[in-house]
């Protein structure tokens, strides 16, 4: 090529364009946890990185609104399972249609590969969020364990890169699994993105109209199950009455350790203390409701990541957590932390916040600050994209 061709020839005709296919039973099949990691992952490639081919492969297609992005747009090619047997397609025929779709690197995002990869010359990366069954076997089924332990174990043993979404998650991953720390990245986890632009507070009332939200109120966001630990919240307002004045508002489903709280709260007396919201779907009311709460309360006592406290971050509401797990590397320097096993911390960490002092305005813009640092889009898809780049060149 002569210096004049150069002159004239688009600088993108020399990017190394991949064809990069993607585990996505999450992103059309599950609302929550890892349908919102796998659908946000998958969108910030695609604005940052258009030039790439991206192919998600998925045992089946729910189209519902979470969905529609990914089905009516050309930017992603969909492919869908032509077998009954789903989950043995997921682990192992798969592999076929990664090799006829001219697949180089299969991501799967929710803790698992299919088997054989390296067979048909197709590398891959797994994303690995928590080993919780592992921590906390008794809140898992013996089948559970044995089925997660097995999936997890083969992908962490057999792909060529492994992204932790936290530290932690990465410590657990090396405790267990005897997994080389150098072939483990850690690369946390982005939020929805409209968490990332503030709303206007006259959007915020109108939300507040919209769900009758009390003037002043704490706030609990996540599954109500065992380990988020929402027990040690209702104790902390059975031991300090002036948290009365400020209830709790629960955001999230859950069944019989929901019922348990439930009753709890009855004994104590507590049923205008705590306001239940478990059918909430809308992201960007849900925005609003951190944006207008005094603090969201997260005492769980173990994460892979912890989502709530980052999208609570990005809406200056300060954050309440327990000091376990990966919850300090989501709540940075600036949020405070509590031993989940004593309400009292808890009770007298909300007081402080029932104070309303500096050091509350403190909490909010600093907290701002390290999320959009820490949890930047575009900086958290760029290094999944070298990472990428690494499994392919090895």
């Amino acid at each position: 090529m002569n210096q004049e061709t150069a002159k004239q020839t688009p600088l993108n005709i020399y990017i190394r364009r991949m064809k990069i296919g993607f585990d996505a039973k999450r992103i059309f099949n599950n609302t929550t946890g890892l349908g919102n990691y796998s659908r946000s992952l998958v969108r910030n490639l695609h604005e940052y990185f258009p030039e790439n081919q991206y192919h998600l492969f998925s045992p089946e297609v729910k189209r519902a609104e979470h969905t529609k992005p990914f089905l009516a747009t050309p930017y992603y090619k969909v492919h869908i399972s032509k077998t009954r047997l789903k989950s043995y397609w997921r682990s192992f025929s798969i592999v076929k249609d990664l090799s006829i779709a001219g697949i180089e690197l299969f991501h799967g995002l929710s803790n698992e590969i299919p088997h054989n990869l390296s067979r048909e010359g197709i590398k891959s990366v797994v994303t690995i969020h928590d080993l919780i069954f592992k921590i906390y076997p008794e809140t898992y089924s013996i089948s559970e364990r044995l089925i997660y332990d097995r999936k997890f174990r083969y992908a962490c043993q057999n792909a060529d890169k492994v992204i932790a979404i936290s530290e932690n998650t990465k410590n657990d991953i090396i405790r267990f699994y005897d997994i080389d720390p150098a072939k483990i990245e850690v690369i946390y986890q982005t939020c929805n993105p409209i968490f990332y632009n503030p709303r206007a507070q006259e959007e915020n009332l109108h939300v507040a109209g919209l769900y009758n939200l009390p003037d002043e109120y704490f706030l609990y966001v996540g599954s109500v199950e065992k380990r988020k630990n929402l027990e040690l919240i209702i104790e902390a307002y059975q031991i300090n009455k002036d948290l009365h004045r400020l209830p709790l508002i629960i955001i999230g489903k859950g069944g019989d350790y929901k019922a348990e709280c439930k009753r709890l709260i009855s004994r104590y007396g507590l049923e205008s203390s705590f306001i239940w919201m478990d059918n909430f779907k809308n992201n960007e009311h849900l925005q609003s409701v951190y944006q207008l709460a005094k603090a969201l309360i997260y005492p769980s006592l173990y994460e892979g990541f912890g989502l709530p406290i980052a999208e609570a971050l990005l809406c200056k509401t300060p954050v309440i957590t327990a000091n376990t797990s990966s919850l300090k590397e989501a709540g940075g320097p600036d949020s405070m932390y509590i031993n989940p096993f004593q309400p009292m911390e808890l009770a007298e960490a909300m007081i402080t916040i029932l104070k309303g002092n500096s050091i509350i305005n403190g909490m909010r813009e600093n907290g701002y600050h390290y999320a959009m640092e820490t949890f930047d889009k575009k900086l958290l898809t760029g290094k999944i994209m070298r990472v990428y780049k690494e499994v392919i060149n090895q």
